[in-house]
């Protein structure tokens, strides 16, 4: 019961996350897409992931988010029904960066054995 509640509080947070990075961010330069959310046990505290594209804002795109923290978390009280809302930390999903990576390498690799 508490493994479904700590999902389904990550995928509010991922969706809105995702909504407040859009309306917020001043860089239209970068779209900043968030792949996921990591939630402690206890659900004090979330980590939400996300890329950049391209690549290149990631650093602006990271800033951003960190100094938007409090007024994030705000935003969760004010759009979810969360009993719990957690401190928030953002970071660059460097996971997801790299898969990208090696998929894009094995389709160039894919081309040359043709």
């Amino acid at each position: 019961m508490k493994e479904n509640r700590k999902q389904m509080a990550g995928e509010v947070i991922r969706e809105l996350a995702g909504k407040f990075l859009a309306e917020n961010s001043t860089s239209k330069a970068s779209l900043m897409t968030v792949t996921k959310v990591s939630i402690s046990p206890d659900r004090a505290n979330a980590k939400i992931y996300f890329t950049t594209l391209p690549e290149s804002g990631e650093k602006g795109a990271l800033d951003f988010a960190k100094r938007h923290r409090s007024e994030f978390r705000q935003y969760l009280k004010d759009n979810s029904l969360l009993s719990r809302i957690p401190f928030i930390d953002f970071d660059i999903d460097y996971g997801e960066r790299n898969r990208q990576n090696i998929e894009e390498i094995s389709k160039r690799a894919g081309s040359f054995e043709a």
